[in-house]
């Protein structure tokens, strides 16, 4: 891949998803997208650009956003937070439904740790998490809920034995979370280089961890300013503990160097 190449993925992934690669992401960009120009029996990466945003394969454009944007995850990460949503937010929990979104989710694993959390601290209570993201790929993974047993580092073993069913045969090394627990859980293909559909509704809770730091400072202000729209006063943002809202916090009031509240 020329510098030249590298330049036009760069820019694409920039206006479309919001995230800025540095010159030293060339490498992975190349290595990502090899098996696209070997599929298509290409000879450049310039090829393959035209070819995306052309209109004789109408889905290939989406399948790079795919390959470039999607990053890994697990259940339970940073488990500090999930403690801090069962013992500050939860148990004193009065507000009528609570709704939780995990914004850029991945594959999921997100989504249902909240789940698991919700399940065991709410009881009846009425609840849901809504999860998205910008890649259609990993939201189907999502949906289906099934990943390989190296996903459950942090997770409790009784949860694991509650809500998940260990795969056998075809399945082995893998797990799904029980289906009664998917069906509390929705999954939605955002952009959030867009406003949030109105259609997601308010949250009391917005979990956008592990994001910001690919993009710019303008382009962190205008992501928080979007989902910010759609949290309810007295809500609370979480990001990663990696991260920071310095500069473009607005309104919210800091609980933590990662957690926030709309007033």
């Amino acid at each position: 891949m020329s510098a030249a190449e590298f330049e036009r993925f760069r820019a694409l992934i920039y206006n479309h998803a919001g995230i800025s690669l540095s010159p030293e992401k060339k490498v992975m960009v190349a290595s990502r997208l090899a098996k696209r120009l070997d599929y298509y029996n290409l000879d450049s990466y310039g090829d393959y650009y035209d070819l995306a945003l052309g209109d004789g394969y109408p889905h290939e454009f989406q399948t790079m956003v795919d390959i470039l944007t999607t990053n890994e995850t697990y259940f339970f990460r940073e488990p500090k937070h999930f403690e801090f949503v069962r013992e500050r937010i939860l148990r004193q929990w009065r507000g009528g439904p609570f709704r939780a979104w995990s914004a850029a989710c991945s594959s999921g694993e997100e989504v249902y740790s909240l789940a698991m959390v919700c399940a065991e601290t709410l009881g009846v209570q009425t609840w849901e998490i809504v999860g998205s993201d910008l890649s259609s790929r990993v939201l189907e993974t999502a949906r289906h809920g099934l990943y390989p047993m190296d996903r459950l580092e942090q997770m409790d073993t009784r949860l694991l034995r509650k809500y998940c069913l260990k795969g056998v045969r075809s399945q082995q090394g893998y797990f799904r979370v029980d289906a009664k627990l998917r069906g509390r859980v929705s999954f939605e293909q955002v952009n959030l280089m867009k406003p949030p559909p109105a259609s997601l509704g308010k949250f009391d809770l917005i979990f956008l961890r592990n994001v910001l730091i690919y993009f710019d400072h303008d382009t962190k202000k205008q992501v928080v300013e979007r989902l910010l729209s759609a949290l309810k006063p007295g809500g609370y943002f979480f990001i990663s503990h990696s991260e920071s809202l310095h500069g473009i916090s607005g309104p919210l009031q800091q609980i933590s160097p990662s957690i926030y509240r709309k007033p």
